[in-house]
């Protein structure tokens, strides 16, 4: 096996190009990748650059490809309800839930975040799948009455311990009232942003919700200003950082053939106070099973990897054990780590190993998740006073 180094994506119509397209390329960004058909940043500099600028300082990340679910109508909270194993009764107006949208099956379809505007209008902060589809064909035979469409809205990420210093530079000192999981409404020359306390970093940081895409540029030069002394760069997501603090990712991680309790997220599968969701009895089966195959994180011994780009094989004494999922380089660690799928029993935290890579197989320790705790909760004046900015 080799990386396919060098590899180019053409720029065409039918994939949109989102609010911060522009902004990144004068930025910098040659690298993208394709995200709910919508271009996303791979990188302005280095992998290794960027994950100490996020875990150190601040980093801007145009996440053009995360696009909102909108769901609204009088009915709106009671389908919303219908398409998630979540207790959704106690998610307030301006408040995120993070939820994962199941299949009949017990299946994981989507795991976004739900953002809840008003009474009858939410925004389901989706990962890289068809749930506006899958909503909109759930909607057909329910009989409630909602309107479902894609928001049209770009998101940019500002993560990093010193995140809270660039907001408040930009927004004013209002914007560290904001707890961990809420959402507010900001105002910027002359329109309104939602912006929220969340983010895919395990860091400190918020998202910013565009919706008139006219003023991408501006936000994003706003942003780099307002950052300007707290040594902010432009970058794209850290996989290191984020398998770090044991995030999964949709389609990587976990996929429809998954169900919560493989992948470690049974928590929110919240079958007592929930009466009706999708997948709902089937759920409840699996529940009472005992696992097949969990979730788990790993140390991989020798140089530096690149990451994967197709799951690598897991055995043990010549059988098969699983698979690896993500994987990268910890730079603060020192040592490959990565996250996987294995059979159950040997899911035992110093069980190895042997995972085949690039340079053929190498030795895998499963290891306890996270492998550096998230840092993203706490008063935002009081995250924002210990940086020293």
């Amino acid at each position: 096996m080799i990386p396919h180094e060098g590899a180019s994506l053409s720029i065409q119509p039918r994939i949109r190009k989102g609010a911060f397209f522009d902004a990144s390329w004068r930025y910098g960004c040659r690298a993208f990748s394709v995200y709910n058909r919508t271009y996303i940043s791979s990188t302005f500099s280095t992998p290794l650059e960027e994950y100490w600028k996020v875990t150190e300082d601040v980093a801007i990340w145009p996440v053009m490809g995360e696009r909102q679910v909108e769901i609204s109508g009088p009915d709106a909270a009671n389908f919303v309800q219908f398409l998630t194993p979540r207790d959704m009764s106690r998610c307030m107006v301006g408040q995120c839930k993070y939820a994962l949208i199941t299949s009949t099956e017990g299946g994981i379809l989507c795991d976004p975040i739900v953002l809840r505007l008003a009474e009858d209008r939410f925004w389901l902060s989706t990962s890289d799948c068809d749930l506006e589809l899958w909503a909109k064909g759930v909607a057909v035979h329910s009989r409630m009455r909602v309107e479902i469409r894609d928001a049209g809205v770009s998101v940019i990420q500002v993560q990093g311990p010193k995140s809270p210093r660039l907001m408040a530079n930009l927004f004013g000192d209002r914007i560290l009232d904001l707890k961990y999981y809420w959402l507010a409404s900001m105002e910027f020359q002359g329109h309104s942003l939602t912006v929220s306390r969340t983010g895919w970093s395990g860091e400190s940081g918020y998202e910013i919700y565009l919706e008139n895409h006219d003023q991408g540029d501006a936000l994003f030069d706003a942003l780099m200003q307002a950052g300007s002394d707290c040594n902010v760069a432009p970058g794209a997501v850290s996989q290191a950082r984020r398998i770090e603090s044991g995030i999964l990712s949709w389609g990587v991680d976990m996929t429809p053939s998954e169900n919560p309790y493989e992948v470690g997220l049974g928590r929110l599968v919240e079958l007592d106070s929930t009466p009706e969701f999708i997948g709902r009895a089937a759920l409840l089966r699996l529940k009472a099973q005992p696992l097949k195959m969990k979730l788990v994180g790993m140390k991989i011994e020798g140089l530096a990897l690149d990451p994967n780009e197709d799951p690598w094989p897991l055995t043990r004494n010549g059988e098969t054990s699983g698979q690896i999922t993500s994987l990268a380089y910890s730079p603060r660690l020192k040592t490959n780590i990565a996250l996987g799928l294995v059979a159950a029993e040997q899911a035992v935290i110093g069980t190895e190993l042997l995972a085949g890579t690039w340079d053929g197989p190498r030795k895998a320790r499963v290891s306890k998740l996270p492998f550096f705790p998230k840092r993203q909760r706490g008063d935002a004046r009081a995250l924002l006073n210990s940086t020293g900015t």
